[in-house]
């Protein structure tokens, strides 16, 4: 191998690989630990005499510890490796998923969901991100959202096909199916695609030892304009998925209910692979507030009219659904290009996981206005509220290095910058040089 040859020169087959593997990981992950939730909650209450708010508190508490487990998972990927922790972490959400019809007491939905947390971590954005990026350099967007519409494949597959089994063979068989074949098919494949070290791991540009320390990042004025406005639209964003079955079954019938969630995902995949396409040419922080300025405004158009029929609510749940991927694919994007390469992993890691923690209260929020007030638009009108302040806020931080700029990071030993190198965007210190 050439002594400068990029990762893509290096491995072209095997990279592309890893993500078709990474997309399949991300259809169960979300399939199950992020659009499940809702699912799980209508189910659940029909079984059990439990208030929209009391299971909603149990769906906070899971995506809580997801958020401490996915401060954690830089540490487990460098003292296991990603296929082993990746390996775990299936093990895990599909005992939880099998696990979900046995629940009899709240305390054991808690265990349940403590035990998907580790699940969802292992199998979240910050670990296919981290799995992904090592592998690219040029086509790092292209790969990671191709990657990641796994997660919009997980929204149009595994809902629908949870409805339907639990209507034709009961709660208990459609979970137990979801887990048998999600192990059946993610074990292998994980097994054999992710035991091979990427060629981009071993530069010390990737190196998890010259990352910073949490607390270094979180006095970063440029760490929190990625952090909070994504923590925002996610609070949002999530608020609202893990309630939508519930929003708009009394009015349409689950049936049609599950069809918008099916539109929703399918809108997120196509929206993720369009902008895809030309997001290494755009200005990323534009192209965030327009992701939030748009569910914002397909929120407002769902709470005039989604309740008026089945096409309405499709199509607003379809625009909707245009930005859902984005905004999980974005902050990885943004911190690959506005921070230096050694520092990927910790920064999308510890920004997942503020997002989490804040987006963790997000359905048990909106489950308290449900159940105090009459019909669903305050609920609403508080998530188009979030939307607007990440559309804001993203965009006060002035853009970060430009493309060429991002290239001569990479090309650049971590460290200090050289002497009157000149950059678009603030210079931001390795780990060691700040003072």
């Amino acid at each position: 191998m050439r002594p400068h040859a990029s990762p893509e020169a290096a491995e072209p087959v095997w990279g592309w690989c890893v993500v078709g593997v990474c997309f399949c990981i991300a259809v169960f992950g979300w399939g199950l630990g992020f659009y499940g939730p809702g699912f799980y909650l209508l189910e659940l209450r029909a079984r059990h005499p439990w208030s929209g708010v009391q299971i909603s508190v149990a769906a906070t508490f899971y995506f809580l510890c997801g958020a401490v487990l996915i401060m954690v998972l830089p540490a487990a990927l460098a003292r296991w490796g990603a296929r082993r922790t990746i390996v775990a972490g299936i093990c895990a959400m599909a005992a939880s998923t099998a696990a979900l019809p046995s629940v009899d007491a709240l305390w054991q939905l808690y265990a349940v969901y403590l035990l998907m947390a580790a699940g969802w971590a292992t199998m979240s954005s910050t670990a296919i991100a981290a799995v992904v990026a090592p592998w690219f350099t040029r086509r790092r967007g292209l790969a990671l959202s191709l990657a990641l519409n796994g997660s919009s494949c997980g929204g149009i597959l595994i809902i629908p096909a949870l409805v339907h089994l639990t209507a034709h063979r009961g709660f208990p068989a459609a979970t137990r199916t979801a887990a048998g074949v999600m192990l059946i098919l993610l074990l292998p494949l994980a097994w054999a695609a992710l035991g091979r070290p990427a060629p981009g791991a071993g530069r010390p540009g990737h190196q998890a030892a010259r990352s910073p320390g949490r607390l270094d990042l979180l006095r970063r004025p440029r760490f929190w304009s990625v952090a909070a406005p994504f923590a925002l639209g996610l609070m949002a964003q999530v608020g609202f998925l893990n309630h939508q079955l519930s929003l708009l079954a009394p009015a349409l019938g689950p049936g049609p209910a599950a069809l918008a969630v099916s539109c929703t995902a399918a809108a997120a995949l196509i929206g993720r692979v369009g902008l895809g396409l030309v997001i290494d040419r755009l200005n990323l922080r534009s192209a965030a507030a327009g992701v939030f300025a748009l569910q914002a405004a397909a929120l407002a158009a769902l709470a005039l009219w989604g309740a008026t029929g089945v096409l309405a609510a499709c199509l607003t749940c379809g625009a909707f659904g245009l930005s859902v991927g984005n905004v999980i694919t974005l902050p990885a994007l943004i911190v690959q290009q506005e921070f230096p390469p050694a520092t990927f992993t910790q920064v999308i890691s510890l920004s997942t996981a503020v997002g989490q923690a804040m987006y963790a209260f997000g359905p048990v929020l909106l489950a308290a206005i449900l159940d105090t007030t009459a019909g669903y638009r305050p609920a609403l009108t508080l998530c188009i509220t979030l939307e607007a302040a990440a559309a804001v806020i993203v965009r006060l931080q002035g853009p970060g290095p430009t493309p060429h700029h991002s290239r001569r990071l990479r090309e650049l030993t971590p460290g200090r910058f050289p002497r009157g190198a000149q950059t678009k965007g603030p210079h931001i210190p390795e780990p060691g040089t700040q003072r």
